[in-house]
This record gives C-alpha cells, structure tokens and sequence, in this order.
C-alpha cells in the first residue's frame, strides 16, 4: 500500500481553529466536544474528543445543565442530539461523502436490492437516517453485520471521480471479497469453539504478500493469531523431527539455540510423543491428526504443563469434538488458504 502524503480530510479542516477559540470566548462556560480528525490545536482547546462510535455516549456523560459546542460535523451532532434528547451548538461541518448521499440514493439502492439492508454512518444527513435498518460506526455496521440473518447489505458510501473509482474497483472488492471470506469463515467455526473455552487461531498458510491482512480479518472474525512468523517462536514438525533424530533430540537442540523469552511448540502424533515433549519440556505441545478420544487422553496426560493445540484438518464437522477434548488452541489453516470469497459488489449509483 502507498498511501499518499498529500491526502486530507474535510474534518481535519472545517474546524477553523480561530472560530473555535471565538466560540469559547463567546461561551466560557460551555464545553467543547470535538471529533478525533480535528487539528491538534482544536483539540487543545477541547474539553473531551469523540469518533462516530461514541459520540452519543461522550455527550450523554456530560452535564446537561452546561452548554455544549460540538465540532466539526454538524450531522454527527443531530445524531447526538436524538440519541440524548439534549440540544448541541453544533459547527455547521461536516464529512462532504457522507452529507452528499440523499433520500434519492437511498431509495433507489433498495429499489435495487429489496432485501438488502440498509446500514449507514451517523454522520449521514437526518432525513436520510431515517431509511436505515442500523446506524452505527464501521465496527458497530461490522458487528450488526456478523450477527444479522440477511443475506445481503446495502453499506458503503463512496464519491468521486469515476475514473478514479472504476480504476481502484476490482482490487478493491478483491481484497474486501477474500478479507470478508476470511472473517465469515472465522466467525462461523470460532462460534463452535467458544462453548468449549478453546481458541480458535490462524496458521502461516497465508495468502503470499497479504499475511498481516488475513490474519487482521481472522481478529475480525472472532479468531486469534498463532505466530506472525518464524520469528515469534520455534515450532517443531514432523520433518524437523526426523532431521534432528527424535523429539527429545529435537527439543534439546531447540532449547540450546532458543532465547529465554522464545517458546517451543512441538508436534506430536501418539502418546508415546505426547510423553516425550513433556520430558523435553516443550511449552506447547501440537496433537497433528489425533482422533478426539486420543486427544482428550493427551489432554489428561499433560495437566496443564504446556499448552495445548489441536491440529491437521480440522473443519466444521470435527472441531466440537475437537473442542470437547478440552485442548486450549485450535489451529485451522483453512481459515485463510482455502476459504470461499463473499459475494460484494460495488454499483455506480446517481451521476453529480
């Protein structure tokens, strides 16, 4: 990604540092809430900063019977005034994307997709919040998304040039396509672990050249990390194994290199090799294809003394089982080589 030094946002600039300073001298007493994009100097002379996210609960914190001066979006600030029922000086600014979308948009969009969804920010003009079936942040639109039955959504505001959007469009929805699958995929298994207290997590089998996204969409999912690289710590497979001469050979080899704040994870396929980590006191021990009976014995043949991780193609008709056998981590390497793309689309909507 190259991002470009030069960009900007109208928030950072509709907040004009003097106007402000002469809405304080005007209003002493009145507090100044201010939207995290404003200048620094803004936000010096404010008494708390706010994003989309928690701008109704900021203002709901603070004393009614004090004035409020809310900068710089004026429709973040009705947003504000609904959710709290309280009256806001409100700078007349606000987000040129959000403000440009209408009624007309919106109506024709579900015209479009009937059973789509209608999910919006709140910096959206009032007349055009009123047609939406959720108003929130990107993760609250996120998070209403995960948990929602429908099918299909109506979510994104996007204006420009159009030369400029159908250039960018296709690696656009490429990367939201896969990143989304990633995260569904993710959502779906981590929801059969949870009931057991294991944890679902990712492997390095990643997409090349994208790793730190598919692992930030496995977080998004419900999932956690395993190591980001061969850096984060050592893990001892089966080949590693046979080239060292055995698992005890392998874990003593590992330990002399390893530095003190290094773990050691290695992989095992039998009792027998769950007995041998343990005398090499590995601090994670992998059960690679073990069957669900032999895995809760493995789990009772450690007792705590290493962490515990399940692995070797487990999917969603294996990992309740899995998960019973009271193992701590799950790894699933399906969750980011071999997951399905949702189907997103982008459509060109009124011409300005």
């Amino acid at each position: 990604m190259l991002p470009a030094v030069d960009a900007g946002c109208q928030m950072f600039t509709d907040a004009i540092t003097g106007e402000v300073r002469r809405a304080k001298a005007e209003r002493p007493e009145a507090l100044v809430v201010s939207y995290v994009n404003t200048p620094a100097a803004v936000k010096a002379m404010s008494d708390i900063c706010c994003t989309s996210s928690n701008a109704a609960a900021v203002v709901a914190s603070l004393p009614r019977e004090q004035e409020v001066i809310f900068v710089p979006d004026a429709n973040l600030g009705s947003w504000a005034e609904e959710q709290c029922g309280r009256e806001l000086l409100k700078w007349q600014g606000g987000c040129p994307i959000h403000g440009r979308l209408t009624v007309e948009d919106v109506r024709r969009a579900r015209a479009e997709h009937p059973g789509a969804l209608v999910l919006m920010h709140p910096e959206c003009r009032p007349e055009v919040r009123e047609l939406a079936d959720y108003i929130g942040s990107t993760t609250g639109i996120v998070n209403f998304a995960q948990k929602s039955q429908a099918e299909e959504f109506i979510i994104a505001t996007l204006d420009g040039n159009a030369r400029s959007i159908l250039t960018g469009e296709r690696l656009a929805l490429n990367l939201l396509q896969h990143l989304s699958g990633v995260a569904t995929r993710t959502h779906k298994l981590a929801a059969i672990a949870a009931p057991y207290g294991a944890r679902l997590v990712d492997t390095r089998k990643t997409t090349p050249g994208m790793r730190l996204l598919d692992k930030y969409a496995v977080k998004v999912g419900g999932g956690a990390n395993h190591r980001l690289g061969l850096y984060d710590a050592m893990l001892i497979k089966d080949n590693h194994i046979k080239v060292a001469g055995g698992i005890r050979a392998a874990l003593e080899r590992a330990r002399a290199y390893a530095s003190h704040m290094t773990k050691i994870e290695i992989e095992v396929e039998d009792l027998a090799g769950v007995e041998e980590a343990l005398a090499g006191k590995a601090d994670v021990i992998m059960l690679d294809n073990m069957a669900p009976d032999m895995m809760a014995e493995a789990v009772r043949l450690i007792d705590h003394r290493a962490v515990v991780e399940a692995s070797g193609g487990i999917d969603e008709t294996t990992l309740a089982a899995a998960a019973e056998s009271g193992v701590d981590v799950i790894s699933v390497g399906a969750l980011t080589h071999s997951v399905k793309a949702l189907d997103i689309s982008m459509d060109i909507g009124k011409i300005k």
